[in-house]
């Protein structure tokens, strides 16, 4: 597996994210990024060329070396950006340091979310936001029990995935207030494709 998750899992990542349908989401929820930004999951760096002129550093944070070398060949940005080799559930940054904190479809990899949620918050200022797109739990009954049923396989193809995390839920419990929130299916299969997007703030 060492081989699967160090080489063949990143490029899978990276392209599953190239779908010209998430270019939309990525749009609202990066235009909304403001003054000192951590994006966690920044992945191989599809967002970068959505940030707004009022975002005025983009810090980068990623496990996967891999990925952050396909970010820093591709970027597009005049915003300065660091990249960061490091996990969500240890973000090496100080507490009340970052304006926004982005991620796109990333919680639902993060092996302890709740811990990387309590991460997230830390290091936002005091009304700060977090800017989120991520997939998860269907409200529908009989999709819910295919995400239930596909999550344990699907995790060990797909990089950790898993595709029956409630999103909402989560992001309140780590001490969220949901400001916007919205949902639904995106094109594709519903296990798959149940989106929820918004901004929350540190209560």
């Amino acid at each position: 597996m060492g081989f699967y998750q160090d080489h063949i899992v990143p490029y899978l990542i990276h392209l599953a994210m190239r779908q010209r349908n998430l270019v939309p989401y990525r749009e609202r929820v990066v235009a909304d990024a403001r003054g000192r930004v951590l994006e966690v999951g920044i992945g191989s760096g599809f967002n970068l060329p959505f940030y707004p002129p009022h975002a005025q550093q983009v810090i980068g944070l990623d496990p996967s070396a891999k990925l952050l070398a396909l970010a820093r060949r591709g970027r597009r940005i005049e915003t300065p950006i660091e990249f960061v080799e490091g996990s969500a559930e240890a973000v090496p940054l100080e507490a009340n340091s970052v304006d926004t904190v982005v991620t796109t479809w990333t919680l639902c990899s993060i092996p302890d979310v709740h811990r990387a949620l309590g991460e997230m918050r830390r290091v936002l200022r005091p009304g700060g936001s977090l800017l989120f797109v991520e997939h998860g739990l269907s409200p529908e009954p009989k999709v819910r029990k295919w995400q239930d049923r596909l999550t344990p396989a699907w995790r060990r193809v797909a990089g950790g995935c898993h595709l029956n995390r409630p999103i909402a839920e989560l992001i309140e419990a780590a001490g969220f207030q949901l400001e916007r929130l919205e949902t639904g299916y995106m094109r594709g299969p519903k296990p798959m494709t149940f989106m929820y997007e918004g901004r929350a703030r540190p209560r």
